[in-house]
């Protein structure tokens, strides 16, 4: 069990991440496009939105690989169903605390209910497991990552 096992996992669990995601777009179950969505709070530029929010989605598949890598350590096991059920309470929690309280908190181009045509907004909100991007958003997500947290345990060492 190593940091650096953790931090390949990080990697291979992003990329899956992104490509369930990416091909859950191309079939049209879901619009939604995460690092589009964290590209656009550092810039209006869409092309360099799209490199940042790939780039920025990487660093938090890493530093998220680093939580799972200490909880594996904390519990004495990293399980690949272990890694499983981490997912899912991630997914959980992106889908909902993450996508409706911190990212419109922090996200300039983001409308809200509290906004109107006036605002120029550039995003339509996630809202509750990002359900606004399309009814199989939710599954998507929540599978993609399960499969994030399966990869991370397995790259740590779990059987």
């Amino acid at each position: 069990m190593t940091v650096v096992g953790a931090l390949a996992g990080g990697f291979a669990g992003t990329v899956v991440l992104t490509s369930v995601l990416r091909a859950a777009t191309e079939l049209h179950l879901t619009r939604i496009d995460l690092p589009f969505l964290l590209g656009t709070i550092v810039t209006g530029d869409r092309r360099r939105a799209k490199a940042l929010g790939y780039l920025a989605h990487f660093l938090v598949g890493f530093a998220f690989a680093l939580v799972y890598y200490a909880l594996f350590a904390v519990l004495g096991r990293r399980d690949w169903w272990l890694g499983a059920v981490f997912g899912l309470a991630h997914g959980v929690i992106s889908g909902t605390v993450l996508v409706n309280v911190a990212l419109p908190l922090v996200h300039p181009r983001m409308g809200s209910e509290l906004s109107d045509a006036t605002t120029n907004a550039l995003l339509e909100p996630p809202g509750f497991l990002a359900r606004n991007y399309g009814p199989q958003t939710a599954l998507a997500g929540l599978v993609s990552h399960v499969l994030y947290g399966v990869i991370v345990a397995v790259f740590v060492g779990g059987a």
